[in-house]
């Protein structure tokens, strides 16, 4: 019995295609917009990710103050030393790496080539913790890191600035007033979500960067990695409570540190973006409603244009239950196949969006299942109602009808 009535549903379609099509358009838009929208907020989530992991893997960084001034921390509470630097190596287990930073902007010459660029200056737990390789040269030795020598390492974009296509390596650049030279090249990393290009730094020595150019001992920020990623929130309790220790926090009191690790940032960015997700898709999955309104009001039309047909098949003995069973059939093909249809463009719009906005490709099979049965029931919602019509008629009636 159901086949019979996808097959007189098909039959009917087929008579009033474009009215048919113009019926399920409403279903396709809706169906390809939720797909669309939630591949593209699914690509940015994962974009989202991908750019903050650039940063380093597992990290957590540990800046003075409360973190109320912006990325750089407080400028009034009191800074690292390289104590603090030794205690967490020697104290916190499971480290992968324990890198001190501290930074400047500077201006740097090369020939008649010169370039204003940050100046980080750290040790070789730098690159380990934030997972950056090299694309030429090598990193610091043990005599350069104690000595402070004069030696650098750059990024893509510096090199671009300086030295064009020219290898950088054995190159003496000048930083502010002294010569360094360049012993490493790094992998480029690009820009990050934030903006800011990873590439655009130098880094030295620590020990050559206190010495030459903040000319005293202070570390502005120590970044940490972890070998294993579950014992993160363990390592930033014990850091906390070793931290607090070594600057003499009483207890209740603030503290004048602020450590974080970059999945804060990936729940915080991830959460908003799929708040944002799933707005998008309701609002698209409102024209999914609008779609199956003009279902209802395509086949009451249908059932008024065909009243006598209704009234034959009644009166040849075919019962209620078959009649609203075919229109019903009717109005499920029609949705299932605007869902289809919308199936196809959704996944293409998302494709191509990505593509766009140069985003990674994400397939969410679910989201695609569920605007396909989502279509599927709002043919069976909106066509329940003329299906009962038609199936209520009056034989009699029907027939006088003209």
């Amino acid at each position: 019995m159901i086949w019979n009535a996808f097959i007189l549903a098909l039959r009917e379609i087929r008579r009033s295609a474009m009215r048919s099509f113009l019926t399920t358009l409403g279903i396709v838009i809706g169906v390809a917009s939720v797909i669309a929208m939630v591949m593209l907020g699914d690509a940015t989530t994962a974009y989202v990710t991908q750019s903050i992991s650039k940063l380093g893997s597992n990290m957590i960084v540990i800046r003075p103050g409360q973190d109320r001034h912006g990325p750089g921390g407080d400028t009034v509470a009191k800074r690292f030393i390289h104590d603090d630097l030794t205690a967490i190596s020697r104290e916190i287990i499971g480290l992968k790496g324990v890198a001190p930073v501290s930074s400047k902007g500077m201006q740097v010459v090369y020939g008649n080539h010169n370039y204003s660029t940050s100046i980080d200056g750290s040790d070789n737990d730098y690159f380990s913790v934030k997972d950056w390789q090299f694309e030429e040269g090598r990193n610091f030795t043990n005599a350069e890191l104690k000595g402070g020598k004069a030696v650098c390492i750059i990024g893509e974009t510096v090199r671009k600035e300086l030295f064009g296509t020219q290898t950088p390596l054995d190159a003496s650049i000048r930083l502010g007033n002294f010569s360094c030279q360049v012993i490493g090249l790094l992998h480029s990393k690009g820009a990050s979500m934030f903006g800011m290009d990873q590439d655009d730094l130098i880094v030295v020595p620590i020990r050559m960067f206190q010495r030459r150019i903040s000319g005293n001992q202070e570390i502005s920020a120590i970044l940490v990695s972890t070998k294993n990623p579950s014992a993160i929130e363990n390592m930033k309790t014990s850091i906390i409570s070793l931290m607090r220790e070594r600057r003499h926090i009483r207890t209740g009191d603030e503290d004048d540190f602020n450590v974080r690790d970059l999945r804060e940032v990936i729940q915080t960015l991830s959460s908003t973006t799929k708040m944002l997700t799933l707005l998008l898709g309701a609002v698209a999955a409102i024209s999914l409603l609008v779609g199956g309104i003009g279902i209802m009001n395509i086949m009451l039309v249908s059932v008024t244009e065909r009243t006598r047909e209704i009234g034959i098949r009644l009166a040849i003995g075919a019962l209620e239950r078959e009649v609203l069973l075919q229109f019903l059939v009717e109005a499920v093909v029609l949705s299932s196949l605007g869902g289809i249809i919308g199936m196809a463009l959704g996944i293409g719009a998302g494709v191509g969006i990505n593509l766009f906005f140069d985003l990674p490709f994400v397939f969410n099979t679910s989201i695609v299942i569920i605007a396909f049965l989502f279509s599927t029931m709002v043919g069976i919602l909106f066509g329940y109602f003329p299906a009962r019509k038609a199936a209520r008629l009056n034989p009699i009636d029907a027939l006088r009808h003209e």
